[in-house]
C-alpha cells in the first residue's frame, strides 16, 4: 500500500501540510508516502486519474493502484489514519 498526497505548495494550505509531512515523517514508516505538487505534470494526471476536486488531498492505494481511502480538503485527517494504510 502507498500513500499520495497532492497539495499546491504556495498556497494558504502549502504550510500546513507540509507540516504535517514532516511530522508524519518524523513519527511514522514514511517510506510508502509520495508528495505531489497538484500543479505538476504528475499531480495533475493524479488528480485526473481519481478524480480529485479540492486539495489536499490525501489517497490510500493498493499496489495495484486501486483507491482503498480518499481524504479531500483542507481538514487533514489523524496521522494514525493515513499510517494505517503504509503499513507493509
Amino acid at each position: 500500500m502507498k500513500v499520495v498526497i497532492l497539495y499546491r505548495p504556495n498556497s494558504e494550505h502549502g504550510t500546513e501540510v507540509e507540516t504535517f509531512i514532516h511530522d508524519f515523517k518524523a513519527q511514522h514508516n514514511a517510506r510508502m508516502l509520495e508528495v505531489e505538487d497538484a500543479d505538476s505534470r504528475d499531480g495533475i494526471a493524479t488528480a485526473s486519474l481519481y478524480d480529485i476536486m479540492q486539495f489536499p488531498a490525501i489517497l490510500a492505494m493498493s499496489d495495484t493502484g486501486s483507491m482503498l481511502k480518499i481524504w479531500q480538503g483542507e481538514t487533514l485527517p489523524l496521522m494514525d489514519e493515513v499510517a494505517y494504510y503504509t503499513q507493509e
